[in-house]
């Protein structure tokens, strides 16, 4: 059981930032996170920072950068973590074990992305070594790992064009509502569904609305012992959380269209929390890829093998529906920082439980879910969290 407790955050808006570099980005949070939660520098014992870095940026050493940028954390201990897409999360529970242990009372939590510095084709090479390059550098970029996976799909269930695009339009026009998204634009379930020159094919069947998109930006938040969340103005605690590992060859797994491991972190982070799915109010998932969300549906339980699609046909993922999916926009409109991925995900479902979310806010929200992953479902972070008041 974590007993640890996030009591503030901060979040730049995703996007095609003017930020020059990924230190900007990290100061501009990271001050920011610490008045939220109402504590000084003083009171924090370790930095965590969450930066996937692998050639997006000659800057390396991103631990030091939060010193370099905030000079009043410069002599706090700093350490970076990565693990792919799931670097935010692990940067995370970094933190979390930290406190728990009891070896620090607070830690700060930074993660950021600085990924439109170079060219797409750059930014391309960087993120295919996400995957087992001796057997999937064949497919020449992550979006074509993934397309494999909807091909594979496709050939034992069905096509899934309709579904997948009905996955992009529901995660764009909840895009609308979340100030901090890289796109704020109902696309429409014709347009997600249709090949066009705004819309073109990237990997087969993927089109760019089936892609997250290459984003700047940074989130931070501070967890803290018990006693000292007591005295900030909310809390948000950990239920349950879990972290579970596949191999990394998609064709090393029995069956790489079940997300074992997705299912594991899932499903281990609900036992923690002597939860069901059925007692989950939102769930903020890791949808780099429409296809991936797909899949995620069945790996978590609302839908049986090959039967994704019945989740949208019924609903159930709609703001209005029995689990809401990707309120802020998910990765497709929020964008994807690689780094800030999962401490975003694990804000975007703090201010839901704390009545903070704005336009995006849902009328109830007592229990949430968050789903963060790195490579094609290899490392995989899942927390269930509540309000503590």
């Amino acid at each position: 059981m974590t007993t640890a407790q996030m009591i503030g955050w901060a979040h730049t808006r995703f996007g095609r930032s003017p930020a020059p570099d990924v230190e900007t980005l990290m100061t501009e949070v990271a001050a920011a996170a610490l008045a939220d939660a109402g504590l000084s520098p003083d009171d924090i014992g370790l930095i965590t920072v969450g930066v996937f870095g692998a050639g997006l940026s000659r800057q390396t050493f991103e631990a030091a950068l939060v010193g370099a940028g905030s000079p009043q954390l410069a002599r706090i201990p700093a350490v970076r973590v990565e693990n792919a897409c799931g670097t935010g999360s692990a940067a995370l529970f970094t933190a979390l074990d930290a406190v728990n242990s009891g070896r620090v009372r607070a830690a700060l939590v930074v993660g950021a992305e600085k990924m439109t510095a170079i060219s797409s084709s750059a930014a391309g090479t960087a993120l295919l070594g996400g995957c087992h390059l001796p057997t999937e550098e064949k497919y020449g970029s992550f979006p074509a790992i993934f397309a494999e996976l909807a091909c594979r799909y496709a050939d034992r269930y069905g096509d899934q064009r309709t579904a997948l695009a009905r996955i992009a339009a529901k995660n764009h026009r909840n895009g609308v509502d979340n100030p901090f998204a890289h796109v704020r634009k109902d696309l429409g379930v014709e347009f997600c569904a249709t090949e066009s020159e705004r819309n073109p094919l990237v990997a087969p069947p993927l089109l760019r609305t089936d892609c997250s998109m290459i984003s700047d930006g940074a989130a931070a938040l501070v967890v803290a012992a018990s006693d000292i969340a007591r005295q900030a103005r909310r809390a948000v605690r950990w239920l349950g959380r879990s972290q579970a590992n596949d191999p990394m060859p998609i064709d090393a797994r029995p069956d790489a269209l079940e997300l074992d491991g997705a299912s594991r972190a899932f499903h281990g982070a609900l036992g923690e929390a002597g939860l069901r799915l059925a007692d989950l109010d939102l769930l903020e998932t890791h949808d780099c890829f429409t296809v991936a969300e797909l899949l995620q549906y069945e790996a978590f339980g609302l839908a049986e093998k090959g039967r994704g699609a019945t989740v949208l046909d019924q609903g159930i993922t709609e703001r209005d529906g029995s689990l809401p999916v990707n309120v802020s926009g998910g990765l497709k409109a929020k964008g994807h920082p690689i780094g800030a991925t999962g401490v975003s995900q694990h804000v975007m479902a703090a201010m839901q439980l704390v009545g903070e979310a704005g336009a995006m806010q849902l009328p109830n929200v007592a229990r949430a879910a968050v789903f963060n992953m790195g490579g094609a479902a290899v490392a995989n972070y899942a927390s269930v969290l509540e309000a503590a008041r």
